[in-house]
């Protein structure tokens, strides 16, 4: 039984996101979608907010959970028993942030394997940042994200 994680801040989750969920779900036996906590971090959603958001998005995959964590991803991986950490790309710079980001992690941890796996071609250009500028600026976000992120989204700017 392989068992993997795909980790990230979530803040908030794209439908690119969800694509890298959809492929990996039938890769994988378990896989823990982790949603980053860091203090140091300024994120447009609680911990609870995203840890909320990603459940509902992950219910139609039987083999998926969500669970937060606060330190090193590789310890996350080894204290559940995780070999495999699942990163999504969109492009090169994204590639090479992952490239070394994989080599350190393999370094602290060597049981733990890092797999790339490309985005679909429509998702390119969907990150997150941008996204929520979007949206704070009254764009249309909803070919970008799932549902209830645009809701959430909205209602988070409409209290802004």
């Amino acid at each position: 039984m392989t068992k993997a994680v795909f980790p990230g801040s979530f803040d908030p989750m794209t439908n690119g996101h969800i694509n890298i969920i959809q492929r990996a779900a039938k890769l994988f036996d378990e896989i823990d979608v982790v949603i980053a906590v860091n203090d140091d971090k300024k994120y447009l959603f609680s911990t609870e907010e995203r840890l909320s958001l990603v459940q509902e998005l992950i219910m139609p995959f039987r083999n998926v959970a969500v669970h937060t964590w606060d330190g090193l991803i590789v310890e996350y991986a080894k204290q559940t028993g995780a070999k495999v950490l699942i990163r999504g790309i969109r492009n090169m710079n994204d590639f090479s942030y992952e490239f070394d980001l994989s080599l350190m992690n393999h370094n602290l941890n060597p049981e733990v394997e890092t797999l790339y796996i490309p985005t679909d071609q429509k998702f390119l250009l969907l990150k997150s940042s941008a996204i929520k500028e979007l949206a704070k600026l009254g764009g249309d976000v909803s070919g970008m994200v799932p549902e209830n992120v645009k809701k959430a989204l909205e209602r988070k700017y409409r209290q802004g």
